[in-house]
């Protein structure tokens, strides 16, 4: 190399490195003019996840509590602690396990207690079973086309044809079940 080429080669080292060092400088002006904004952002960003972790692993601790008392009332039913328990950690499980077990003892009482549920899944599942239990035909929502069976029977049980063929009319051919409605159609021909 030529001792021009060398002058050029240092000069661009001192050019590069003298940007490297005013970058150094722009950044610890940055930092000291926006030292408590950056500390703050991490401070949030640090919390803000730990916060989550925390309330990933209570809501754990109450599932796991939920499922325990649940297992421990499939064991004992009468278990009143567990109840409690179950009402505490998980509401929307306690709800559902006192629809269950009061589908399957056949009682309207408890039944009627969820129909004010805010899930309205639950709201509806317990109004039908009320209605089957008391054996009043009802109407709802996720059982509509079995709510019409049951009210054409009862039509049909009343003498009343017409009104009993309106409701079988409703049910569609791929309704799981138009069988049944086939068959209650034919009961009102005659």
């Amino acid at each position: 190399m030529s001792l021009k080429e060398e002058l050029n080669y240092v000069k661009e080292e001192l050019s590069s490195d003298e940007k490297l060092l005013e970058s150094a400088f722009k950044l610890e002006r940055f930092y000291k003019k926006n030292k408590v904004a950056i500390w703050a952002v991490i401070l949030v960003a640090v919390l803000g996840f730990g916060g989550k972790a925390i309330y990933g692993a209570y809501q754990e601790h109450l599932e796991a509590k939920a499922n325990e008392a649940l297992l421990r009332l499939e064991k004992n039913p009468a278990d009143q602690a567990a109840l409690k328990e179950l009402e505490s950690a998980n509401p929307k499980l306690y709800a559902l396990y006192r629809y269950s077990t009061a589908v399957d003892q056949g009682k309207v009482e408890p039944l009627k207690s969820l129909e004010g549920s805010e899930d309205p899944r639950l709201k509806d599942l317990s109004t039908y079973h009320v209605a089957v239990l008391s054996k009043k035909p009802g109407n709802s929502r996720y059982y509509h086309d079995l709510s019409l069976v049951e009210q054409a029977y009862e039509a049909l049980k009343a003498g009343k044809k017409a009104e009993a063929r309106s409701k079988l009319a409703l049910i569609g051919e791929n309704s799981p079940v138009a069988g049944i409605a086939r068959l209650l159609r034919h009961a009102t021909l005659q």
